[in-house]
């Protein structure tokens, strides 16, 4: 059991590009690569023959949860946020479809550390470059002093614990429910592991895709000082 188990954890390589000696291509990889052209397509689909007069029940539709959408990341960053909001939605999307993929039997890529220290890497320049642009280069620097010089260390610390809190959050979360979705896989291999799926790949799934773009949202906000 435990060797099944650790055979699974371990990040396969599905091909490898023959450069620099040869560029291994993770699971992982191939399929965001996946997710993106899943993406593109639907987005294509959804866009296609919009009308600015006599728009259709659909596109209406699409209209109002875009609005809604970019109306909840606005209100939460405040002042000057509707700016990274398609980025917001972006990760919000491709974590929420990542976590999703263990439905259909593909192992989600957010059980790979790599990725999800490549988005919490992402989000972090993005929180701290909002800061610089909302505050400017001395009011950011002032920022850090805040409430009082002292703490100043605590501040720049911050900045490396928020990535690491956004990385092992949303990893610790994926990689627990995949082990114990294949420890009841292994112990009741029928009935018990698809009522247990409708809550470790689609509730908690997407709740961790909400958590993640949320906790970003806020921090963001914190960082422009709104």
């Amino acid at each position: 059991m435990v060797e099944k188990l650790t055979a699974e954890l371990n990040t396969h390589t599905v091909f490898t590009i023959p450069l620099f000696g040869g560029i291994p291509v993770f699971e992982s990889v191939v399929v965001t690569w996946g997710i993106m052209l899943f993406v593109l397509v639907i987005s294509l689909l959804l866009t296609r023959n919009l009308k600015v007069k006599d728009p259709s029940k659909g596109q209406l539709l699409l209209e109002m949860c875009i609005s809604k959408i970019y109306g909840f990341f606005t209100d939460t960053i405040g002042e000057g946020g509707e700016q990274y909001v398609p980025y917001l939605v972006s990760v919000l999307f491709y974590i929420g479809i990542a976590n999703l993929t263990g439905v259909i039997g593909i192992t989600p890529p957010t059980k790979d550390i790599n990725v999800t220290v490549a988005l919490a890497f992402m989000s972090i320049c993005l929180i701290e470059a909002a800061g610089v642009r909302a505050r400017g280069g001395k009011g950011y620097l002032k920022s850090l002093a805040e409430p009082i010089a002292i703490i100043t260390p605590i501040n720049i610390m911050e900045i490396g614990i928020r990535p690491l809190s956004l990385c092992m959050r949303l990893f610790g979360n994926v990689l627990g429910s995949f082990v114990i979705m294949e420890l009841i896989k292994l112990a009741v291999p029928v009935g018990v592991p698809a009522i247990c799926s409708l809550y470790f790949d689609f509730f908690d799934g997407l709740i961790q895709a909400f958590v993640f773009v949320f906790l970003t949202t806020l921090f963001m906000r914190d960082t422009m000082g709104n």
